[in-house]
């Protein structure tokens, strides 16, 4: 008899990765269809070069590394198509190449390729395109092909109604502006089973929170940038956030508050992109020091 001797979790899904994956597709739908009918036939072509630019480059690597071909599982897609939702319609096609085989091989392969990277992969991308070309990341058009600055830009406030951020009528990324659109895409990861409520609701849920007590309007802040978006896609990454429950609601809420923080005092007017990839990296800790219950122990009795 051979036995295989593997690190924790130990239990098996009715669902294979490919299916995960291609639930996760399904789910972003929405979210590129409403980006194609804002901006266009350019919006369209970006999003299709970054999932192949993934693609070919999990390819590449994995033969010339001598690797076992794993792109069928779909996570090089899955990589591409968040990356380009999250860059304006602005951006230069090749930079879409750059950021995806960035992603894949530097993030994501480098570490041991699926289920072995410590952050999420397309954040880590945006967050290097936007530390490069930092004027071309933050040039954002509006449904009219017009420059204009965002909703969390300063003084953009009295700008935008609730209306407006919640059906996207507003300038931004590729996939954040709809917030319909990405609930949509929420509540079938839910009910398909493909995430845990948890996280997107406590990232949400403590980013109204926080911005409420720094003194923002919270309901606005919710709606604003993309940090819906990311409770949604990026915070679920099964590879970088947490197993067990308890784990998953402080990681989740660490998410809201530090991009609270971020927008209130920071530089940078969004910060979602940095909260998540910070508590991608506290997921080791979060697992190890909040624990699952044991099955079958309780706690020993306080002695007299």
């Amino acid at each position: 008899m051979t036995l295989r001797l593997s690190t924790s979790p130990h239990l098996r899904s009715p669902q294979s990765s490919t299916r995960l994956m291609l639930n996760v597709i399904i789910a972003l739908l929405p979210s590129a269809a409403f980006g194609v009918y804002n901006y266009g036939y350019k919006a369209l072509m970006l999003i299709l070069v970054s999932m192949l630019s993934a693609v070919v480059s999990e390819y590449l690597w994995q033969r010339l590394t001598n690797r076992p071909v794993r792109i069928k599982d779909c996570s090089a897609l899955v990589t591409g198509m968040i990356l380009a939702l999250c860059v304006t319609p602005e951006a230069p096609w090749w930079m879409l190449v750059v950021g995806s085989a960035f992603a894949i091989i530097v993030v994501k392969e480098l570490f041991g390729g699926i289920g072995d990277n410590f952050i999420n992969p397309a954040l880590a991308a945006r967050a290097m395109l936007l530390a490069s070309w930092p004027m071309v990341m933050t040039r954002h058009i509006d449904i009219d092909g017009v420059s204009s600055a965002t909703p969390l830009a300063e003084g953009a406030q009295s700008q935008f109604s609730y209306l407006d951020l919640l059906i996207g009528r507003i300038p931004g990324v590729i996939g954040e502006t709809c917030k319909l659109a990405i609930i949509v895409g929420i509540v079938y990861l839910i009910v398909s089973r493909t995430v845990t409520w948890r996280i997107p609701v406590f990232t949400i849920l403590s980013a109204f929170v926080m911005a409420w007590i720094v003194g923002l309007d919270p309901v606005y802040h919710v709606l604003s940038g993309g940090i819906i978006f990311a409770a949604a896609f990026m915070a679920n990454d099964y590879t970088t956030s947490p197993m067990t429950r308890g784990a998953q609601m402080v990681y989740a809420s660490g998410i809201g508050i530090i991009t609270i923080i971020i927008r209130k005092w920071g530089a940078y007017p969004e910060g979602a992109t940095y909260a998540v990839l910070f508590m991608n990296l506290l997921t080791p800790l979060l697992d190890r020091y909040i624990p699952h219950r044991v099955y079958g122990h309780s706690k020993r009795e306080a002695k007299n």
